[in-house]
């Protein structure tokens, strides 16, 4: 078995994940839920939204509305705290569960630093006033997993406020004071690893973007004036301008990259679950194979954590390539 298929590269089932960080007032939910409109085709039906903003998503119910000025309702569900990245991601999956194919996350820098955050995580893992990241990191990269691989479009929006240093000293040794600016609230790598990513300003009618695609910036990287529903629409043409893919097929392929991080117990349980058409396709594509190999892995991985060098050091010589004997194989 591979741990790749190479192939000639088309741009095919794309799910765009869309980050709009800004202070209060900047427009991130009006803006993310016109992109969203759009984006699900004018159907707002299909459009959901995260309440992590104890119910102020519903402030907002009647702003779709289509051509003829009539409001559209969106569905939307109220997350409460601990905002834990696994109960985030058991939003996602309830909300993919009832049909919507474009998410609104109001807001993601709950799961950063939240009640039950990941901050909040790496404290309670912590001793003596020290925090434990290991935990929290861990925790956030599985939600990570869950929010690109997902079989919807997201829009996440993230809170941002003023960022300062106090670490350096003048010639009297007072403290320094040093703005760093209106930063994001969330993980460092967060903004970077979206499709798109953006600050939000003056309601919305400015933008500095942080990370555009050359082929989406006439639609996010503008940089001035509203990001509307017309927008979305047009992000939603082209993503359906690429190769079709089977939605169940790419159901199930998202479903058991989630199940393979369990490792191979589970994965071997949820396989037969397929139908026979799904279990084909996912095994003539390569995807069979490639995610046994990834359930193993992190088996291999949870066995090397345990204590005993004997488990660690096999494992990171199969990760270096050689037999244990400082030979390479």
């Amino acid at each position: 078995m591979s741990v790749l298929t190479i192939r000639k590269a088309e741009r095919e089932g794309a799910r765009l994940v869309i980050c709009l960080a800004g202070i209060s007032g900047s427009g991130k939910t009006f803006t993310a839920l016109q992109l969203a409109y759009g984006l699900a085709n004018f159907n707002a039906l299909k459009v959901g939204l995260l309440d992590t903003e104890n119910r102020r998503g519903s402030l907002y119910a009647d702003i779709i509305k289509n051509e003829a000025g009539e409001t559209q309702s969106f569905l939307i569900g109220d997350l409460d705290a601990p905002y834990s990245p696994k109960r985030y991601t058991e939003a996602l999956h309830e909300f993919q569960a009832a049909g919507v194919e474009v998410l609104v996350i109001d807001s993601g820098s709950h799961e950063w630093e939240g009640t039950g955050g990941c901050e909040e995580i790496a404290e309670n893992a912590g001793r003596n006033g020290n925090k434990d990241w290991a935990p929290a990191k861990g925790a956030h990269k599985k939600f990570m997993n869950v929010l690109l691989a997902s079989d919807m479009h997201i829009i996440v929006c993230i809170r941002a406020r003023e960022k300062i240093d106090m670490k350096g000293k003048d010639a009297a040794g007072k403290t320094v004071v040093k703005s760093l600016g209106i930063q994001p609230i969330c993980e460092k790598n967060f903004m970077f690893e979206m499709t798109a990513s953006m600050l939000m300003w003056d309601e919305g009618q400015k933008q500095d973007v942080m990370k555009c695609p050359e082929a989406l910036k006439p639609m996010l990287g503008r940089g001035n004036g509203y990001i509307t529903p017309a927008d979305g629409k047009a992000l939603r043409d082209w993503v359906d301008g690429a190769k079709a893919l089977d939605p169940q097929v790419e159901t199930a392929r998202n479903m058991l990259r989630s199940i393979s991080e369990q490792g191979m117990e589970a994965y071997r349980a949820a396989w037969p679950k397929l139908s026979k058409k799904v279990q084909k396709a996912l095994a003539d594509d390569g995807s069979h194979d490639r995610l046994k190999l990834a359930a193993e892995a992190f088996d291999k991985a949870r066995e090397a954590a345990k204590p005993g060098g004997e488990a660690l050091a096999g494992f990171n010589a199969e990760l270096a390539g050689d037999d244990g004997a400082g030979n390479f194989v």
